[in-house]
């Protein structure tokens, strides 16, 4: 499939990007090539093949919560860079 110079420019002005002759022409190249490897996967007999979000199953692994001993506070703010008696102290962000 061909695709021209002023159908990349169109899209590039779409996107708001100012690209010059030589990157239109370079563009309008990979396009091409992309849009004819995509022909080339259109023609692949897919019947039967279900339809797929990932190429990997994806999962979440889960434990199940264990109630455990807390960490003490004392113990939790030794490596604090700064704290006061009882929480971290950090940079103020919000004026």
């Amino acid at each position: 499939m061909k695709i021209t110079r002023e159908e990349v420019r169109h899209v590039a002005r779409l996107a708001r990007l100012d690209l010059d002759d030589d990157t239109l022409d370079t563009m309008a190249g990979q396009l091409a090539g992309i849009l004819e490897y995509m022909e080339t996967l259109n023609r692949v007999d897919t019947a039967g093949v279900a339809p797929t979000a990932h190429a990997v199953p994806l999962t979440t692994p889960l434990r199940d919560d264990q109630r455990r001993p807390h960490l003490d506070r004392e113990a939790a703010l030794a490596n604090a860079p700064e704290r006061d008696e009882e929480s971290f102290l950090v940079p103020r962000v919000i004026g």
